[in-house]
């Protein structure tokens, strides 16, 4: 693979940089990411400040460092730490994310979450800090929640709100948890594209989490994917090449080369005015070219609800209970790492035409597993996805079929995570201690 300071010569080295991530299937692993929501333990309700006196992101991030983690640095203000592969970084509302090493089975990825959230907790508590499994902020107004001194969130929050108007509601507000998966070749890495871009609204049905808007039912069960279908319409959402034959390294190069550029990286993140990635390799920009680290750093600003890096990411579920947030790994492996499983999953929505797809994605925020889907519903669906995916581990090996019985019994009742937080919070009677004691993960 090119280095990433190398120049960029013509657009086939794009697709064969996808082509070169490639690995035997004996040596595939998947990756999670985790997303938690923090408050302040003094009520449950106030965001974590990022600068201050007492319980703040800096001061938490401060406490990791005697445990052997280095933070990471901009304008003197850190904004991830990292200890060997391991990483954790913040999102632009202080949502801290724990990216994930390869793991080669589900039962590592998930001892790896659980590891990270009681080191977590060890270093929240003193500082009266809590964090939530919800897939968006429960409490309090987007005006209220301090931006992580991040440069190149300091772009993207002038620039989103202009394509979608909750643009900031999705990058302040919002979390999840996504896995990480791998291919072998073009062909191996088309079909799995094709079936987590099928399957991407089950799956935020099945992990709907995120009922409460500012207290408020806001008459959705996942106000996350909701945000998601008003950010911007150039880089997110379905990409219907997804669902045609051909090369999808190449395809998926074509479409990124013509999605517009946030900013460029020079000693800084400079805004390039909207001008695309073909354009800018072939006409530079104010005395710039374009290099394959240009071209990383694009890729990461394209939100679709499946997208390719040196690996293929799943975007579509809310964070939420821990016992849903370990069994994601688990339910990707065994729908997409099995061939017969991969067949199946391909199958389960093949009939649906683009329109239809659309329509779903736009019509799960609301509906959950209740949405209807061709005469049946999303949770129809979903039972017979985790199906599908506990019989592709029992072909795996690995003993990984147990980590689906949480989502099982969500898909078997029709009762979302998002109903239980309903539950607790009118239970709770607007006590958001009680619900925190609910929903805390760390």
């Amino acid at each position: 693979m090119a280095e990433a300071s190398e120049l960029i010569s013509t657009p086939s080295q794009l697709r064969d940089r996808f082509a070169a991530a490639g690995k035997p299937p004996d040596a595939f692993a998947v990756g999670v990411e985790h997303e938690k929501i923090g408050v302040l333990a003094a009520d449950d309700r106030s965001p974590v400040p990022y600068h201050g006196q007492g319980g703040t992101i800096a001061s938490l991030l401060d406490a990791f460092l005697a445990d052997g983690w280095e933070a990471v640095r901009e304008d003197g203000f850190a904004i991830a730490l990292a200890r060997g592969p391991d990483k954790i970084t913040l999102e632009p509302g202080g949502q801290l994310e724990l990216s994930g090493i390869p793991a080669r089975t589900a039962h590592e990825a998930a001892a790896e979450i659980r590891a990270h959230l009681a080191e977590l907790g060890q270093r929240s508590a003193p500082l009266g800090i809590r964090w939530l499994g919800l897939g968006f902020r429960p409490f309090g107004t987007l005006d209220a929640i301090e931006w992580v001194p991040k440069r190149r969130y300091v772009v993207m929050r002038d620039l989103l709100p202009k394509r979608g108007r909750h643009a900031l509601d999705m990058m302040k507000r919002t979390a999840t948890v996504q896995a990480n998966l791998d291919w072998s070749d073009v062909d191996d890495a088309g079909k799995k594209f094709r079936a987590a871009m099928g399957v991407t609204s089950i799956v935020t049905a099945l992990y709907a989490c995120s009922p409460l808007v500012e207290g408020q039912d806001s008459g959705y069960q996942s106000f996350r994917a909701r945000a998601w279908l008003e950010t911007d319409p150039d880089r997110c959402g379905l990409l219907p090449f997804a669902f045609e034959e051909g090369d999808v390294f190449e395809r998926y190069t074509e479409w990124a080369l013509d999605v517009p550029m946030l900013f460029l990286y020079r000693d800084g993140y400079r805004r390039v005015d909207g001008i695309t990635f073909r354009r800018f390799l072939r006409e530079g920009f104010q005395g710039e070219r374009a290099s394959f680290a240009d071209w990383d750093v694009h890729l990461s600003t394209l939100f679709p609800e499946a997208r390719l890096k040196h690996y293929l990411e799943v975007r579509g579920a809310d964070a939420g209970p821990l016992p849903s947030v370990l069994a994601l790994a688990a339910l990707w492996r065994g729908l997409l790492y099995d061939g017969e499983a991969l067949r199946q999953t391909l199958e389960l929505t093949h009939g649906l035409s683009m329109a239809e797809r659309e329509s779903l994605r736009a019509e799960v925020p609301r509906g959950g597993l209740r949405t209807p889907v061709l005469g049946r519903t999303a949770g129809d669906l979903a039972r017979e996805l985790i199906a599908i995916a506990r019989a592709g581990l029992v072909r795996l090996g690995q003993d990984e079929a147990p980590l689906l019985d949480p989502l099982a019994e969500i898909a078997a009742t029709g009762r979302s995570a998002a109903d239980r937080v309903l539950d607790v919070w009118k239970a709770a009677r607007g006590d958001a201690r009680v619900f925190a004691d609910t929903f805390a993960v760390a």
